[in-house]
């Protein structure tokens, strides 16, 4: 489905541009019909929703379809995706409301019902095909299983979100508020400029930068030249703060610079680097990261290495049309002399992913197999003080678990029909536990010049081990264009390995409605 080998690497930073995946849906759609290699009634009909979804960039394909038989007051759903649309010379503009609600049962607690209400508006314009804007606004009420009442306690904010206040008994009331300004400076050149999450890798799971976190303020640099993707991305964070919520002080600010270049080698393969630096000043910018083209890990060595660097490398290869494999290596600090000894040397801090994709498994159309196994070395993303770990409000900005431990996930997709859609996914995992009088590197927020078991020895996964299992199935409908009726089925056992006492399973039974949103997941 993509267009060129300069598109290959296009996918690996999310959110993927809206105009570059119609240009890719575009091509698919010109091959399907010049060479009659005929798509599935499943693949024509989500191959439509892409281009009825961004129909501001759709060129060359027919958009007859995309109108709806009939409007309301014949101002509001005249086309089929949106409630407002203004589509005219050099000015694209659209409404949609937001919502979310569901009802959720859980097993072995005695609770109130578990709920999720959420209400909001998203708009997006572009003007000229030079200058877009989007805002996505939401207000949420939330009672989730125990295991994430548990965690906004502990984290004192919402897994994937910040601010909140309490709301009835053991819920939640908080505001999602995104929005971005992006601009076409050159062919090849894009700036975008706000208040969002971004996702970099191939994954489920991302160990350089995934969308877990708050959100946060961003400027993103795009260039995009001959088999060259070249993202430059400069952040504002909030650094881990007692009673954070409190929401009577200002909160301090801490600041990263990332940087991530991927390069198509062949058709078929394409490889990444990545590096990136998280820095604490008396809530000022190190103007020094500001340079583009600078290894950080230099800049970070002349400011005198005082802040959190650590580079990767990733790549995505394509084999045989249907399968897919990818992988990501961190280091964050390495030595190899101390890694041939192999005594377990506090200080090798690194995480390696690997996983790949099955399309069209087995020759049945539209059903889709994942595998990926993820681990992270104790001590990785944290940092010698509490300011510059790999954190952002109280939450990891890579893997929610943090570090020091073994992962696996298996997903499976199956499509059947056009408005069916269902999946299948388990996540077991491994993980050493810290104690109140100890560290074992699970914590990326504990200083890791506090180690009480010294230099050595120390394996993967460290400390007393806990065990977890998180299994859910998920059967989804559309009703009418993003609109989504939904049921699932959650099941997470987890064993702590410190007592009995601190052992949770968890069976949750969820049905609800979903319009123009992702979906809410607990998958941790």
């Amino acid at each position: 489905m993509l267009q060129s080998n300069d598109d290959l690497n296009l996918a690996t930073v999310k959110p993927l541009s809206r105009r570059f995946a119609v240009r890719a849906a575009e091509y698919a759609d010109s091959v399907h019909k010049a060479t009659g290699n005929l798509l599935s009634k499943v693949d024509e009909y989500n191959l439509r929703s892409l281009l009825m979804n961004n129909s501001e960039w759709v060129t060359s394909t027919d958009t007859s379809d995309f109108y709806s038989k009939k409007s309301i007051w014949n101002t509001f759903y005249k086309t089929k995706a949106n409630l407002l649309e203004i589509n005219t010379r050099d000015f694209f503009f659209t409404v949609n409301p937001v919502l979310q609600a569901s009802l959720s049962a859980e097993s072995d607690y005695s609770g109130d019902r578990l709920f999720l209400n959420t209400r909001g508006i998203t708009v997006r314009g572009l003007i000229a095909k030079k200058i877009g804007f989007s805002a996505y606004m939401t207000d949420n009420q939330e009672r989730g299983p125990q295991f994430v009442q548990e965690r906004i306690i502990r984290d004192d904010a919402v897994p994937g979100y910040g601010f909140y206040k309490d709301y009835k008994t053991t819920a939640t009331d908080y505001l999602d508020a995104r929005g971005s300004i992006h601009f076409t400076a050159a062919k090849y050149l894009d700036f975008q400029f706000g208040y969002d999450k971004q996702f970099i890798g191939n994954g489920y799971r991302s160990l350089f930068l995934s969308d877990f976190s708050n959100s946060y303020l961003f400027l993103k640099i795009n260039t995009r030249i001959w088999k060259f993707n070249y993202m430059n991305l400069f952040t504002e964070l909030i650094p881990q703060t007692i009673n954070i919520n409190a929401g009577n002080k200002l909160l301090d600010k801490k600041y990263a610079a990332m940087h991530h270049l991927s390069m198509d080698v062949t058709k078929w393969l394409n490889v990444g680097v990545f590096e990136a630096v998280v820095f604490g000043r008396e809530n000022h910018f190190e103007f020094s990261y500001l340079n583009p083209v600078i290894f950080l890990r230099l800049a970070e060595q002349q400011n005198g290495s005082a802040d959190n660097a650590f580079v990767g490398i990733d790549l995505k290869a394509n084999v045989a049309k249907r399968l897919q494999f990818y992988g990501q290596l961190v280091l964050d600090e390495l030595v190899v002399k101390e890694l041939k000894d192999g005594n377990g040397w506090w200080a090798n801090k690194f995480a390696i992913q690997m996983g790949g994709k099955y399309i069209n498994a087995f020759s049945v159309k539209n059903l889709d197999l994942q595998g990926e196994i993820n681990l992270v070395r104790p001590f990785t993303y944290s940092h010698f003080d509490s300011v510059a770990n790999y954190t952002h409000y109280n939450q990891p900005m890579a893997h929610p678990l943090g570090a020091n431990f073994v992962e696996a996930i298996g997903i499976v997709r199956y499509q059947p029909h056009p408005k069916w859609t269902t999946s299948a996914r388990l996540i077991v995992w491994k993980q050493g536990t810290d104690t109140a009088d100890s560290n074992f590197g699970s914590n990326i927020f504990i200083p890791n010049r506090n180690r009480p078991a010294g230099d050595y020895g120390y394996k993967l996964p460290n400390g007393p081990r806990a065990t977890g299992v998180n299994a859910q199935l998920l059967i989804s409908y559309e009703v009418k264009e993003n609109l989504f009726l939904e049921a699932s089925a959650l099941i997470r056992n987890y064993k702590s390995g410190i007592g009995s006492l601190s052992d949770r399973n968890s069976s949750v039974i969820t049905a609800g409605i979903r319009m123009n949103m992702f979906r809410r997941e607990y998958d941790y």
